[in-house]
């Protein structure tokens, strides 16, 4: 699986992509990510990537050519295109269904906004994928990147140490219910003690107690999630 993020500042990522599941699916070999520079594709010694908006108004805009121009060039260095995910508040929430969809592309170009956004020809022109991670505002696309990489690699085969753990998760399987109330040791800590269920070895006793904590705990938290 491959990653292409684009980015003003890619030195945001140099300390992530050492850390944890990540370094070590790079180090395997099983993902790879590489990080691009817009300010690369900008014009004159000043490498002036954003300007003034037309109409007026505060904030600076990422100007239309540089952000194609990186695009092209990116897509064009890979064996085959990618597809290309916008990172913006005004994209569709990002949920598990969505990235499950985008963990079946074996390449992925993530492009992070910064300042007031795009120019509206970005979209037009390059027609990418909008993304959100909800309905806040944040100062650029970069945590979104992160974001959407940390998601979609547990859904890479060779990942995880076990590949059950990603289809146990919360939002997975056919119920997309919470996941279910774990434990672990020791059996008692200040008058909590463990379900007696999880301890007898039992394992359709547990599978059902598992399903009825996972629908108990939904129906508590995430109602909307159970409705048809």
């Amino acid at each position: 699986m491959r990653f292409d993020v684009l980015t003003l500042f890619p030195e945001i990522f140099q300390g992530y992509l050492g850390q944890s599941l990540l370094q070590r699916a790079i180090a395997a070999g099983v993902v790879e990510v590489q990080l691009h520079d817009i300010r690369d594709w900008s014009v004159g010694r000043h490498r002036q990537v954003d300007d003034r908006p037309f109409g007026g108004g505060p904030g600076m805009v990422l100007m239309v050519g540089p952000v194609v121009e990186c695009v092209e060039a990116v897509q064009a260095r890979g064996d085959a295109p990618g597809r290309l995910v916008m990172l913006t508040p005004q994209g569709r929430r990002l949920d598990q269904p969505a990235v499950e969809r985008l963990a079946g592309h074996p390449r992925l170009l993530l492009l992070c906004g910064r300042y007031e956004g795009f120019d509206e020809r970005i979209r037009i022109l390059l027609q990418p994928e909008e993304i959100s991670l909800g309905d806040f505002v944040l100062n650029g696309g970069e945590v979104a990147a992160m974001a959407v990489i940390d998601a979609v690699i547990r859904l890479v085969p060779g990942v995880l140490g076990d590949e059950d753990s990603a289809a146990g998760d919360s939002f997975s399987g056919e119920c997309r219910c919470l996941e279910f109330a774990q434990y672990t040791r020791p059996r008692e800590y200040r008058g909590r003690e463990v379900p007696e269920v999880l301890l007898n070895g039992n394992h359709e006793e547990i599978a059902r107690w598992r399903e009825a904590s996972s629908r108990q705990r939904t129906a508590a938290r995430r109602p909307d999630l159970l409705q048809p």
